[in-house]
């Protein structure tokens, strides 16, 4: 209970006569009842007038009331009041205030703290919580015990004790701010901030060194196989690509288990990059295997690496949800005998799945996964002594406050170059009304031989969600744009029908392709040089971003239109905005995690990432600082002052900061 702080205060520590209230103000009040009156003009309301020994008067307004309620407003009795001051017709008023009846003996006998405020558990009352509080409250004693951060350390960083910070926050004395309160800069919320965070980065320094401990399989060869791979692609690795894929075959020549993130835009060539990395498992006689969160992902995947490893004479391996009877059997048959390279989705980490010898699991997107999900992959090649290399990645940067804290456990890597000839998407938006020039556009695009997208949000039309959906716009297009050749691709079309429409846009057999956000990731085809997405509005900045990335992949210049439905709230309106100004992924992640915050950004209520519970790192970036300056004093510390610090802050829900 200790730990369950305080989300606001309310000060009854002082009585505010009615002459000096402010509208806007949160105050307590005595008065008198003057006048009680019951009205029944549009909605039932009760009004209740009070004075006190001054000039003034005040009105509380009830629309929840009953006749209990009224009997205690009897003429000429007292109330305390607190609740917020505003301005009404006639004067100002308090809008369904806390109060209750006193004596007038009992008149200006206040409390002596400020009341907190704790969040709303199920099933216990406020006052029930509070009162449980201070219970635990009264058993905090001096609290030596208590105290696991270094004396020294926290002298160093002028740091209160716990226990000192603990009461802070709990029973503020009289006169405290509450806007000082309420600041992460306080000194004592401040000082619980930094231990948080430290715990979350002991918990996932502690899950790394439990991972090196198992050991990998060193990957050390000449490398002829990378090697023939670059000499037979059409282009040169960039300079950032190359700089990474060192980074990485060095970690595979290790004896300890690579944990490495590879982040990069849209585009930027992390693919080719993870195809190096797997030829250097297969060149030591192991396997690889590659998981992707969609089928079109992961056949997009299967696609590149066919074309890359089979003209070297490597068998690509293909499994998914969609592979069934014989050819699955055969499937997990090849896998099993060891074929080289496997390519899937979560089909992957099915029990029947069995790998000979699996060195190396790269997985790309990794944050749509389940912390389970990544785990049962990883096991496959887990023979007690040692498990495989892991390569993550991602096309949604991870920003740096982010990173320190929710991915400390790897080695992160930023691929922050896009290959030459790319051309930086053009993007507007644009009101809905003015759809027949984006139609009349698409005419013009597809009549100069350039293809197109058209991405709507659902897959049919709704009530309640003013969007287009794909099926309808798809029928309105093909009869505005006869002369031209569309085709329709969605989730819930059956996957050997949009592998087809798929393939026929790629070759160019279709100039305009109507779809959901199933093409977020993974389509590539350069000769598409426009994006139009409807009620862009919906989307977030990152799936925005990684849409508009499905065009500009070719030398020509391409260009983007959001089209959005009026009226745009704040946030739709700012997303919309860096869109335009900016094509930078790494700047466009702050600004969304800025706007989405820290949890959502992550979604960490799908991949089970412990949430936290005062920090924030996007808020407390510079805290991350002292943290770092703290770590090395805290591991020379006892193992279990370390562990006690971890089961403080994340307890039951410590991450598989590991996968």
């Amino acid at each position: 209970m200790w730990f369950l702080l305080p989300r606001g205060y309310e000060d009854r520590t002082r009585i505010t006569p009615l002459d000096q209230l402010q509208a806007g103000e949160t105050a307590q009040v005595e008065g008198r009842v003057d006048a009680v009156e019951r009205s029944f003009r549009f909605r039932p309301q009760l009004r209740v007038a009070l004075s006190d020994d001054g000039p003034s008067s005040l009105v509380l307004r009830f629309f929840h009331f009953n006749a209990a309620q009224i009997q205690q407003f009897s003429l000429g009795s007292w109330l305390r009041c607190h609740g917020e001051v505003r301005w009404a017709s006639q004067g100002l008023e308090m809008v369904h205030p806390g109060y209750r009846r006193i004596r007038e003996d009992e008149r200006g006998q206040t409390r002596a703290t400020l009341d907190p405020i704790y969040p709303a558990i199920e099933g216990v009352g406020p006052a029930v919580l509070a009162k449980l509080v201070g219970q635990a409250l009264q058993q905090l004693g001096q609290g030596d015990a208590l105290e696991l951060l270094p004396q020294a350390s926290l002298h160093a960083w002028q740091l209160p004790d716990l226990v000192t910070s603990l009461r802070t926050l709990h029973s503020p004395v009289p006169g405290t701010s509450l806007a000082e309160l309420a600041d992460p800069a306080h000194p004592a919320r401040r000082r619980l901030i930094i231990e948080e965070l430290l715990a979350h980065r002991l918990s996932l320094a502690r899950q790394r060194a439990q991972i090196r401990r198992l050991g990998a399989l060193p990957l050390r060869n000449a490398g002829q196989l990378g090697n023939a791979l670059l000499d037979h692609l059409p282009f040169s690795l960039t300079a950032a690509q190359a700089r990474v894929w060192k980074a990485i075959r060095g970690d595979l020549n290790a004896a300890a288990p690579m944990l490495r993130l590879v982040q990069g835009d849209v585009g930027s060539g992390k693919t080719v990059v993870a195809a190096l990395a797997a030829l250097q498992a297969i060149e030591s006689g192991a396997q690889a295997a590659l998981m992707a969160p969609t089928e079109l992902l992961a056949e997009q995947h299967l696609v590149n690496f066919q074309r890359w490893l089979q003209p070297l004479g490597i068998e690509v391996a293909w499994l998914a949800g969609k592979v069934k009877g014989r050819q699955r059997s055969a499937a997990l048959q090849r896998v099993a005998a060891g074929v080289p390279m496997v390519v899937g989705t979560h089909a992957l980490m099915q029990d029947a799945v069995r790998f000979q010898r699996l060195a190396l699991v790269i997985i790309d997107e990794q944050h749509r996964f389940g912390v389970h999900q990544r785990l049962a992959l990883r096991d496959k090649g887990h023979d007690g002594e040692s498990v495989p290399h892991q390569l993550v990645m991602t096309a949604t940067p991870i920003p740096r406050t982010l990173a320190m804290t929710h991915f400390a456990d790897l080695d992160v890597s930023n691929i922050d170059e896009l290959p030459p000839g790319r051309t930086p998407v053009q993007t507007v938006a644009i009101d809905m009304t003015r759809r027949p020039e984006v139609i009349e556009r698409i005419r013009v695009a597809c009549a100069s031989g350039r293809q197109a997208y058209w991405v709507c949000t659902l897959i049919e039309d709704s009530e309640d969600i003013a969007a287009q959906a794909a099926q309808t716009a798809y029928e309105t297009l093909c009869g505005t744009l006869s002369e031209a050749r569309i085709g329709l691709v969605h989730g819930r079309m059956k996957a050997a029908e949009k592998q087809s429409v798929m393939q026929d846009f790629k070759s160019g057999d279709l100039q305009l392709l109507v779809a959901t956000t199933v093409i977020e990731v993974g389509v590539d085809v350069p000769n598409a040089s426009l994006m139009v997405i409807e009620n862009a509005e919906r989307l977030g900045l990152a799936q925005l971003h990684q849409l508009r990335g499905r065009v500009g992949r070719g030398a020509a210049q391409s260009s983007c239109v959001l089209m959005y439905q009026q009226p745009l709230s704040r946030l739709a309106r700012e997303r919309l905005d860096m869109l335009r100004r900016s094509n930078d992924g790494f700047l466009i992640a702050e600004k969304d995690l800025e706007l989405r915050g820290p949890g959502e950004f992550l979604g960490t209520r799908q991949t089970g990432e412990a949430g936290f519970r005062i920090a924030n790192p996007l808020r407390d970036a510079e805290c991350l600082d002292v943290v770092d300056a703290l770590l090395p004093s805290v591991l020379r510390l006892d193992g279990r002052i370390i562990d006690a610090l971890i089961a403080r802050w994340i307890g039951a829900s410590e991450r598989y900061a590991d996968v």
